[in-house]
């Protein structure tokens, strides 16, 4: 018997959640995602810190020290894996969306300047009204967009209409946020992630929608299980372990039939509406934006350090 992981890479196309090239290496994922956080992880170690430092040289001021070494993280990343990597702009930039194209365009100039082409890249931006205009833009730019922090079906129904490659439904946020609420634990199809990213998953394929779905923020390796058929999914080296390790039978859980979701275009007004009225993506969305920016302060003390 094969192990849960490859079985599950038989279904659905895994993508390693860390900037940890060993992890990667040993794993071998098709694509990766990185972070703030996961860069401010990659950081700390050794093999980083070259590039730490060439990130600073002569960058002028932070923000492009950032951008420059995620870019780093994200070539080195390429060279161990065959498919694209996610490289995140900055969350601070949320709500502004001119700025949000800029830096993804700067971010996407970097890595050719490095000799890595566009079609292996793609831009994370955190799925505000903001951040999916600047998506609809840079898709028809040819540059392709991973839009992320994504928690109410509102979110993933106007990146669809905006035509944005890829979306990350944060399974484990919404979990967290169930968890805490209701006072108790979710298992399998129960879990409130699970049913968020199954009933989004039906609605973009009965109504033929090209954006690729990929389940992101695992907590454990049930909610994995729950997903598997799902286009991508995006986990942590830890549970990739455990599937590694785990020899049971794995089949596909996910069925476009049963969708009760009609298709729907929303107004700016009725997108800001239906996400409001859902307390929990509301709640995570500004949360997740506050956490990655942190983050993304705390590498740029790192670089000020050593400039």
């Amino acid at each position: 018997m094969t192990s849960k992981l490859d079985q599950l890479k038989k279904l659905t196309t895994v993508v390693a959640d860390t900037g940890d090239l060993d992890a990667i290496a040993r794993l071998q994922p098709v694509d990766a995602t990185t972070n703030p956080s996961l860069l401010l992880k990659a950081a700390a170690l050794p093999r980083y810190q070259d590039l730490l430092r060439q990130a600073v040289s002569g960058a002028g001021d932070l923000n492009l020290a950032c951008d420059r070494f995620a870019v780093s993280v994200g070539k080195e990343i390429l060279g161990v894996i065959p498919g694209r990597i996610s490289t995140e702009v900055d969350a601070r930039l949320s709500f502004e969306r001119d700025a949000t194209l800029q830096r993804a365009q700067r971010l996407i100039g970097l890595y050719e300047e490095a000799g890595v082409g566009r079609e292996r890249v793609l831009i994370k931006i955190a799925a505000t009204w903001e951040g999916i205009s600047a998506a609809r833009e840079l898709e028809r730019q040819g540059i392709q967009t991973n839009l992320t922090l994504l928690f109410s079906f509102a979110q993933a129904q106007v990146c669809a209409d905006a035509g944005v490659f890829l979306i990350s439904p944060f399974v484990g946020r919404i979990y967290d946020w169930y968890k805490k609420a209701e006072g108790r634990d979710f298992t399998g199809s129960d879990d409130p992630g699970v049913q968020s990213v199954a009933r989004i998953y039906r609605y973009y394929k009965s109504h033929a929608f090209n954006t690729v779905v990929m389940g992101a923020s695992f907590r454990n390796v049930g909610q994995i299980e729950a997903l598997a058929g799902c286009d991508r999914l995006t986990i942590s080296p830890d549970l990739l372990d455990q599937l590694g390790q785990d020899q049971g039978s794995l089949t596909t859980r996910l069925s476009c039939s049963n969708c009760d979701d009609a298709r729907e275009t929303l107004s700016e007004a009725q997108f800001r509406w239906k996400h409001n009225e859902d307390a929990m993506a509301t709640e995570k969305l500004a949360e997740g934006i506050r956490l990655f920016a942190r983050d993304q302060e705390k590498l740029e003390r790192l670089l000020a350090d050593l400039g």
